[in-house]
């Protein structure tokens, strides 16, 4: 029997995954008008001082812009989904870790900013920290999607920190790639890591698991919240 390389398998999953999540069921934008309509809240109404990096509020992504949709660097989730994550917190707390978070619910209209830039070839100023060994082409389809399952408000980016003993300084883990890298390496069972990032990588992936989050293969940082509160439904509330 012919062996398969560990990208190729990967691949193999990650196209059953998408049709598996996508196939069965229509997406519809809500009308919903506030977050409270849309039982999003804000992570920190529940967990004042989690820690917070929202990348596309700021210049500091692969668009290289912020983003249509982010008004202010705030996580907004399902109220189920943020109450899972509080609980993630609160057990990785005695043991000298914490969360830190990238993206959380991401407006449709983000989404659609993604898609122009990834059709827009000639701007590639972040190629270097991002993705380095791809063709800009190659990101629509493989890597950017015109529907995000951020956008239905379970899904989040993060990543672990490691505290000192007064849990007054932290400092995020080496997972082996910076958030948002689109290459193989950010597979989260790559087996080329280190010993030292496979174990943070795992320690995150348990700590989720624990509390109903399951990890998107392709993507180390990227957790979605099991069962989806509105797995059909999608929220284009700007971020403020």
């Amino acid at each position: 029997m012919m062996q398969r390389s560990y990208a190729g398998l990967l691949t193999i999953g990650l196209v059953l995954w998408v049709s598996a999540c996508t196939s069965s069921r229509a997406i519809e934008t809500s009308t919903a008008q506030t977050f409270a309509t849309a039982d999003l809240v804000d992570i920190r109404d529940l967990v004042p001082d989690i820690a917070l990096d929202i990348r596309y509020a700021s210049s500091h992504n692969f668009v290289g812009e912020p983003i249509d949709g982010y008004e202010a660097p705030k996580c907004f989730l399902k109220t189920e989904a943020a109450k899972a994550l509080q609980r993630v917190e609160a057990a990785l707390r005695p043991q000298g870790f914490r969360l830190k978070i990238f993206d959380c619910y991401r407006p449709v209209r983000a989404v659609k900013h993604f898609v122009r830039w990834a059709k827009n070839v000639q701007d590639q100023r972040m190629k270097a920290e991002f993705y380095p060994s791809l063709d800009k082409s190659q990101l629509l389809g493989e890597y950017i999607a015109p529907v995000s399952g951020h956008s239905r408000g379970a899904t989040l980016d993060l990543t672990l920190m490691k505290c000192d003993a007064s849990a007054v300084r932290c400092e995020a883990l080496d997972m082996g790639t910076p958030f948002d890298f689109f290459d193989e390496r950010a597979h989260t069972d790559f087996p080329g890591v280190t010993a030292e990032q496979r174990a943070n990588r795992d320690r995150l992936r348990d700590a989720m698991r624990r509390e109903g989050f399951e990890n998107y293969a392709a993507e180390w940082w990227h957790y979605t919240f099991t069962p989806e509160p509105a797995p059909s439904v999608q929220y284009d509330l700007p971020v403020r």
